[in-house]
């Protein structure tokens, strides 16, 4: 599944999933924002771990490791 990272005028993200399941997350951003960054995961987990990897904000963890590591094509 694809993700984007979109990043507002005052510098603050949005990392939604592109296509029609991001619609929603990217009609809420205000004009001038910039799309910065793309990446394709397989999991919400996945997806997490290397948003924050390029964001270099450590290891992503959840309370939910079971449900977030669930594969998108098994939901």
């Amino acid at each position: 599944m694809l993700h984007e990272l979109w990043v507002d005028p005052d510098g603050l993200d949005t990392f939604c999933m592109a296509g029609p399941q991001g619609d929603a997350a990217r009609a809420l951003l205000p004009g001038h924002s910039q799309l910065e960054w793309t990446v394709d995961a397989k999991s919400h987990f996945e997806a997490m771990t290397l948003y924050y990897r390029f964001r270099n904000w450590g290891a992503y963890t959840t309370a939910f490791p079971e449900v977030d590591a669930m594969p998108y094509a098994d939901k």
